[in-house]
C-alpha cells in the first residue's frame, strides 16, 4: 500500500502518502491447544479399546499432520501400503455436502511416508471396510475413499468432529480439539523429536519454509525412512 501511495505521490495523483508513518503490528502467536505423547498414546487406545473404525484415521492424522480434508480425501489409489507411502492429490471438505477439490497449492500435493504402526492401521481398516461393503451389498456406493460413511459415501468433515472425535477425545478424558489442532500436534511432536524445520514444511505440505518457521519457530528450540521410524519410535515407544 505505502508503494502504491508513493506511486501516486509521484504521479501528482495524491498529495502525500498516508500510509508511510503506519507501524504494522507484530503477529502474535496464540497458544494452540495439543497432546504430549502420553495423551496421544492414550487417545489410540480408547479408540482401539472402542473399536472405532476411524482408528486408522486418527492414527494417520496424528502421525503425517495432514489436513481434515486431505484425509477425508484419500483414496486408496493413493496409498501404497507395501512401501509405506500415501500421496496427497485431492481435498474432501467443505460445510454441508463435501466437495472433492485439487490441492490449493502444488506444495500440498505431495507424498508423505507413513510410520509402521499407520501401515497396520490402515491394512485393519481396509479389511474392516471390505467387511462393510459385504454387508451392505447393493446399497454400497464406492468412490475408493479409505475413510467414508458406512456406506461407502464422502464423509462430512463437521460431522466426524461432532459425533466421532469430540465424544472419542472426551471419553479419553482429552480437551476437545479441531483436527487443526491435530495437526499442531504432529508438527509440535516432530520438533520434540528433533526433526528438521524443512522436513516438517515438506510433511505439512506448507508452501515455504518461512510459513512453517513463523508458525511454529516457538517449538523449534526445544520424513524420509529415518525421520518416520524416529517419529514411530518416539510416539510408540518402539525401538
Amino acid at each position: 500500500m505505502s508503494k502504491a501511495l508513493n506511486a501516486a505521490v509521484d504521479a501528482d495523483l495524491a498529495r502525500k502518502n498516508v500510509a508511510a508513518r503506519m507501524q504494522l503490528s507484530q503477529k502474535q502467536h496464540s497458544e494452540k491447544k495439543v497432546l504430549t505423547a502420553e495423551e496421544v498414546r492414550r487417545f489410540f487406545d480408547t479408540a482401539a479399546d472402542a473399536e472405532d473404525r476411524f482408528y486408522a484415521l486418527y492414527v494417520v492424522a496424528l502421525t503425517t499432520g495432514l489436513r481434515r480434508g486431505e484425509l477425508l480425501g484419500l483414496k486408496w489409489s493413493d496409498l501404497d501400503l507395501d512401501r509405506g507411502n500415501l500421496r496427497v492429490q485431492r481435498s474432501l471438505d467443505g460445510h454441508g455436502k463435501p466437495e472433492e477439490r485439487a490441492p490449493k497449492r502444488e506444495s500440498s500435493r505431495r507424498s508423505v511416508k507413513l510410520v509402521l504402526e499407520a501401515v497396520t492401521a490402515l491394512e485393519l481398516h481396509r479389511r474392516h471396510q471390505l467387511e462393510d461393503r459385504l454387508r451392505a451389498g447393493p446399497r454400497w456406493d464406492d468412490h475408493d475413499y479409505v475413510f467414508p460413511t458406512n456406506r461407502g459415501t464422502p464423509m462430512s468433515g463437521d460431522n466426524l468432529v461432532k459425533r466421532n472425535l469430540r465424544p472419542l477425545l472426551e471419553r479419553a478424558g482429552l480437551p476437545p480439539l479441531t483436527f487443526h489442532e491435530l495437526r499442531h500436534t504432529f508438527a509440535s511432536l516432530s520438533f520434540a523429536t528433533g526433526e528438521h524445520p524443512g522436513m516438517v514444511q515438506k510433511i505439512l505440505g506448507h508452501s515455504s519454509i518461512v510459513q512453517t518457521m513463523d508458525t511454529y519457530s516457538h517449538l523449534v528450540p526445544g520424513m524420509a525412512d529415518g525421520a518416520a521410524e524416529r517419529f514411530g519410535g518416539y510416539l510408540f515407544g518402539s525401538e
